[in-house]
C-alpha cells in the first residue's frame, strides 16, 4: 500500500475519531484532532510506503499529534499563568473531569501512555506488534505497560488503595 484513498480513510475515521475522543474526552478536541492528523497523513504520504500499516501508522500520527498538543497546552499554560499569577490554570487538567462511570474514571486515571495502549489493542483491536509501531516504542514496552495498567485497573477495581506502600529496606 503506498496512497491513501478515499475509501480506506473512511474505513477508518470511526476508529481515528473514537481513539481521539478517549485521548482528549472532548468531542470537539476530537474532531480538531482527527482532521490535523489527515492533514498530517496526507502532507506524509510518502512516508506510508515504508509503514506495514495504513491503521497503525494513521494512529501513530494521531496520538503523537496529542502529545505535542497537549505538550504545547502545558507550556502556554504556564507562561499564561505567569503574567496573570493565576495558579489555578497551571492546576487544570483533563484527568480531573467528573465521569460518572466508576470503570471510565479509574481507566482515565491511567497515565497516557497505558491509556493509548489499552484502547488501540483492547479497542481497536490492533496487534501488540501493531501498537508498538504506532506509538513508535519497543514491543517489550507495549507489554510491560501493558501489564502494569491491567494491573492498576484490577488494583483499584478491588478497592485497593492507589497510593503507593511504603516498605522498610535494609
Amino acid at each position: 500500500m503506498s496512497t491513501l484513498s478515499e475509501l480506506e480513510i473512511r474505513e477508518m475515521l470511526p476508529h481515528l475519531q473514537r481513539f481521539a475522543l478517549w485521548l482528549t474526552r472532548n468531542p470537539h478536541s476530537a474532531e480538531d484532532l482527527v482532521q490535523s492528523c489527515l492533514e498530517k497523513a496526507f502532507t506524509q504520504e510518502r512516508d506510508l510506503a515504508a509503514r506495514e500499516s495504513l491503521r497503525s501508522w494513521l494512529f501513530s500520527i494521531l496520538y503523537r499529534q496529542f502529545i505535542d498538543g497537549e505538550r504545547r497546552k502545558r507550556r502556554y499554560q504556564r507562561i499564561l499563568s505567569l503574567f496573570t499569577g493565576d495558579e489555578s490554570l497551571v492546576a487544570a487538567s483533563a484527568e480531573e473531569m467528573l465521569i460518572n462511570d466508576d470503570m471510565l474514571a479509574m481507566f482515565s486515571q491511567l497515565p497516557v501512555e497505558q491509556r493509548a495502549l489499552l484502547l488501540l489493542i483492547s479497542v481497536e483491536g490492533l496487534s501488540y506488534k501493531e501498537a508498538a509501531e504506532s506509538l513508535d516504542i519497543p514491543l517489550g514496552t507495549v507489554m510491560s505497560r501493558l501489564s502494569r495498567a491491567r494491573k492498576q485497573l484490577q488494583k483499584w477495581d478491588e478497592g485497593a488503595s492507589t497510593s503507593p506502600a511504603l516498605r522498610r529496606l535494609k
